[in-house]
């Protein structure tokens, strides 16, 4: 079953929806074929609760005709239940633990005020512990892919749901990779944010120190549209940070880190081992620098999320329910629970302790790339392999995901191809917390790159939105860069870390020399303004900051450096690097000629 809309319908990608909403179309259509999708799907462990047709086709009609300024006007969505939506019971896959909230989880009102409709509550590992979709006393959510596979966990529901093209988006949550797994086992994209990013009032926590609340979408675009409008600060959440969601503007070149060969684990799926050096050969063909890193010490991250302090965490979430009714607990999920009842404060704090230790260690190696790219599951898995080694496998799936939210991290996992045996395979992109603008950049570019069909319904990529420099927001400072700071130089994560955005390449007017200062470390050049028409056009790049950070940047210049005013060669000024005269009398070499800093490197 392929999952061709009806005649005359689009995709339910939100930017092929919106075309169709601007032009005319109808909001009560898209819903009547999503209720309809619903019975052709017929999976009845997807959804565990259904919003009333009626009441849906009602809230479509009160949205009125098509408003731009709504960015998810007349989408369809679904939630994970363990997110509150208002009327709807909220059960975590627990039925004896269910109660019907009266208002939405804060992320659920941020994207109904955005004009998106919720559809259902989706299925999941009960009380989100588990990445394999089966630990659920209700139906199974099946694979959307292939029914013999596990659908990932826990967020099964919402992303089969968004697999089969029932709807355009839905949230899961992810403790240890459950917006991520399920996204990779069903072909679609799972955006997980930075920690705080996104509100979790209304969400019943799993671990409530690394919960967030993710996304499931057809398309990176889709993702980022909906973490657009639900990343807003929440003060009701003591977890809510205010991050910057970052720059789609990602510079050209980026240094990547990838787990040394040694360190890679597929358990025997040669498929998927191929899958992701086909991913890897495809970002080089883009230009970025791959890096070999030992992940021995991000496995021993990994290793403590069900230890200590975090198993202690999850049975703290629900401590009361847990202790009166362990019996309605389903036997995978009692035994983790259950675990945790021995465990002391000590052990806590010894988990913390450990955990610290190899954040101090891990810190220079993340901070030595611009971001990571790992397989996200490393193979597939039956549901008969999962009921003979239930614990085991579900501690393989997490191979590559559990150690993300404990280091503080942000990512995103993206189709790369389907396999010879025409299974799905994905990458998940990972960055520290506030780079998930960088993320998507490149997962956008891996996904069209791929040229996959949406999920398991035979749609076509939409055609991508191009991310132009922002030139309307007067808040960001042109910045012109020269020499080490250029875009995979090596003074360049200094703007990157300053939130900087790449806007363009350009050159000067002809009125600049470049020079190769003696005695620098890193090697760094000198630009000097001469008269018009006695120097050289110098190849540079300009970066767009904020005041505060362009303010930071300039307070870090050593001499012999400053910033002036440059003339660009389109007749354009911006703020950048010049060059105190004194350093060029003291022995450097003229380099114009070379036509910029990179030209000088590469003959040098």
């Amino acid at each position: 079953m392929t999952g061709i809309p009806s005649s005359g319908l689009p995709a339910f990608d939100i930017a092929s929806l919106s075309v169709f909403y601007r032009n005319g179309g109808s909001v009560s259509d898209i819903v009547e074929r999503v209720f309809a999708r619903i019975g052709d799907v017929d999976d009845p462990g997807i959804f565990l609760h259904l919003a009333d047709r009626q009441d849906v086709l009602a809230e479509a009609q009160r949205l009125g005709p098509y408003n731009p300024a709504r960015k998810l006007f007349g989408i369809p969505f679904a939630v994970k239940d363990n997110i509150d939506v208002a009327g709807m019971p909220t059960t975590a896959a627990c039925p004896d633990y269910a109660y019907t909230p009266e208002k939405d989880a804060e992320v659920v009102r941020l994207l109904r005020e955005a004009g998106a409709l919720v559809i259902g509550k989706t299925n999941l590992d009960q009380f989100a512990t588990g990445l394999v979709g089966v630990r659920s006393p209700y139906p199974i959510p099946k694979n959307a892919i292939d029914p013999a596979l596990v659908p990932g966990g826990s967020s099964s529901g919402s992303a089969v749901a968004t697999a089969q093209g029932i709807v355009s988006f839905a949230l899961g949550t992810d403790t240890a990779g459950s917006g991520r797994i399920p996204a990779g086992l069903n072909n679609i994209v799972g955006l997980k944010p930075s920690l705080g990013a996104l509100s979790t009032t209304g969400v019943i926590p799993a671990c409530r120190t690394l919960d967030c609340v993710s996304i499931f979408a057809l398309t990176v675009e889709d993702a980022w549209t909906v973490f657009s409008v639900a990343a807003r600060p929440d003060p009701a959440d003591a977890y809510s940070r205010v991050l910057p969601t970052g720059s789609r503007l990602a510079p050209p070149v980026l240094t990547i880190g990838v787990p040394a060969s040694a360190d890679l684990k597929f358990f025997g799926d040669t498929e998927m081992e191929a899958a992701y050096a086909q991913a890897l050969t495809t970002l080089k063909g883009f230009g970025h620098r791959l890096v070999e890193i030992p992940f021995g010490p991000f496995y021993d991250v990994a290793d403590l999320l069900y230890e200590g302090a975090w198993v202690a965490e999850r049975y703290a979430a629900v401590k009361a329910f847990f202790d009166a009714r362990e019996d309605v607990f389903h036997p995978v999920t009692r035994k983790i629970y259950g675990g945790a009842k021995v465990l002391t404060a000590a052990d806590a704090f010894n988990g913390l302790y450990a955990l610290q230790s190899l954040k101090k260690r891990l810190a220079p190696v993340i901070a030595s790339v611009d971001l990571f790219c790992v397989p996200t599951a490393p193979r597939h898995y039956t549901v008969a392999e999962l009921e003979a080694e239930p614990i085991r496998e579900n501690s393989r799936l997490g191979t590559y995901t559990n150690f993300v939210n404990l280091l503080d991290m942000c990512g995103l996992s993206v189709p790369t191809t389907t396999r010879q045996d025409g299974l799905p395979a994905s990458v998940t992109l990972l960055a520290p917390a506030g780079k998930d603008g960088l993320l998507a950049t490149l997962g956008q570019a891996l996904h069209t790159a791929s040229g996959l069909t949406l999920g398991a319904t035979g749609w076509p990529q939409p055609a991508p939105v191009a991310h132009e420099p922002d030139t309307s927001d007067d808040s960001l400072i042109d910045l012109v860069v020269v020499g080490a700071h250029l875009s995979g130089m090596p003074l360049s994560h200094q703007l990157v870390d300053l939130d900087g955005q790449f806007s363009r390449t350009a050159r000067t007017s002809d009125a600049y020399r470049l020079y190769a200062l003696a005695g620098t470390v890193p090697p760094k050049p000198g630009m000097v303004r001469v008269a018009e028409g006695q120097g050289a056009e110098i190849e540079v790049e300009v970066w767009r900051l904020t005041p505060a950070a362009f303010g930071r940047f300039v307070a870090a210049i050593p001499t012999p450096l400053g910033i002036g005013t440059i003339a660009l060669s389109d007749g354009t000024f911006a703020k950048g690097f010049l060059c105190e005269p004194v350093a060029i009398a003291a022995g450097a070499a003229d380099i114009s000629a070379y036509g910029g800093w990179r030209g000088y490197c590469a003959k040098a």
